[in-house]
């Protein structure tokens, strides 16, 4: 217990099992994040679909106006 006084968890969704884990499980090349708690890290997928969704409606106004 002494050595997680201090330490900040961080999650991440790994891409090639779709699990989430913590810091220093797998290589960085398969991870996304860094999250805040282990529910954002399991959303990831539907996080990043919605950022873009977001984006390419920007991108879209942008063009038009």
């Amino acid at each position: 217990m002494g050595d997680e006084i201090g330490r900040k968890t961080q999650y991440f969704f790994n891409i090639k099992t779709h699990q989430v884990e913590q810091e220093g499980q797998s290589r960085a090349a398969d991870l996304l994040g860094p999250f805040p708690d282990a529910a954002s890290a399991a959303n990831a997928l539907a996080t990043i679909h919605e950022r873009e969704d977001r984006k390419e409606a920007e991108d879209r106004r942008w063009r038009e106006s």
